[in-house]
């Protein structure tokens, strides 16, 4: 693991006193991992939102025809 280091105002830095019994580096932690997971999955969505622009839309009935060929073979 590494260290980092972060600023916080003083009144906020008083308020965490206050709370001996949290283990604020876990807060940190957990607040940058669900962060994290929220940018992937941003990103995620953009991916497939740009793919799903580059398709062709499906004509009515084509899936049913598709499945009817695949089920045949």
């Amino acid at each position: 693991m590494v260290v980092i280091t972060l600023r916080v105002s003083n009144l906020l830095r008083e308020k965490m006193k206050e709370h001996p019994e949290i283990n604020w580096s876990e807060v940190v932690r957990e607040a940058i991992a669900k962060r994290i997971e929220l940018e992937e999955r941003q990103e995620a969505v953009k991916s497939i939102e740009e793919v799903r622009g580059k398709m062709k839309p499906v004509e009515k009935g084509q899936m049913n025809q598709w499945i009817r060929e695949d089920r045949q073979r």
